[in-house]
């Protein structure tokens, strides 16, 4: 299994989610599982949290699952079906699977995507977001946010509609797919959350991308209570 939740945030942005959970009475984390890590990352407290790690993290998709979480058992039931799901999603090729508290986020550099400069999907990447369509399909209770980032390379204002244009490109493909427009949300940000820094045409290549917040949505949330008998 490739993803983990300490692998997804940046040691910074570790550091500044591990203060948070400690001020919880989250000490001992390390030494849970990624469900119980789901647990205490929610009960810390939802969207002031997802805030915070999500902006230390320069990341707003892990910033959204974390604070759409709920925590507690409920929490925990919610984790565990997310862990499913997102071992399936990790055998698409070119994606970046990585269990956040209670949701999934998945990173497709745009390399994978669209050609330079393009927000079509390519022939490649049409057949691998079809297999996430399939997987989405299969556990219909999410919410699917869509962000569209770039790199530094030309104007600001181009590079945040080129990354609305990408973002927009997966959402539409994926309701050609049957995924619901209701699960959908589309974000944009441009250049301006770089993954890597872009002193490199590698490192500018990575913050061509696509990113996914997976997380869960009223039906899923109500049906985890009445499991964790709330």
């Amino acid at each position: 299994m490739k993803y983990s939740i300490e692998n997804k945030l940046s040691k910074t942005a570790w550091a500044a989610l591990s203060v948070l959970m400690i001020s919880a009475g989250a000490a001992g984390c390390k030494s849970m599982n990624k469900t119980q890590k789901g647990v205490v990352i929610g009960s810390a407290g939802g969207a002031v949290l997802g805030a915070g790690v999500g902006k230390a993290a320069g990341n707003t998709a892990v910033g959204a699952i974390i604070g759409a979480a709920v925590g507690g058992v409920t929490g925990g039931i919610i984790g565990r079906k997310m862990d499913k799901q997102a071992e399936e999603i990790d055998n698409i090729p070119g994606a970046e699977v990585k269990r956040v508290g209670e949701g999934i986020n998945v990173t497709f550099d745009s390399g994978v995507l669209f050609g330079f400069d393009q927000s079509n999907l390519t022939t490649p990447a049409a057949e691998r977001i079809s297999e996430l369509a399939g997987i989405l399909k299969k556990y219909p209770d999410t919410y699917i946010r869509i962000e569209g980032h770039t790199d530094d390379q030309g104007a600001h204002a181009y590079n945040e509609r080129l990354s609305k244009r990408r973002a927009q490109s997966v959402a539409d493909f994926l309701k050609q797919q049957n995924i619901t427009g209701n699960r959908i949300r589309t974000a944009w940000y441009g250049e301006d959350q770089p993954k890597f820094d872009n002193s490199s045409e590698e490192n500018r290549a990575k913050n061509r991308r696509v990113e996914f917040a997976i997380y869960a949505n009223e039906k899923m949330v109500e049906a985890a209570k009445k499991e964790a008998g709330n």
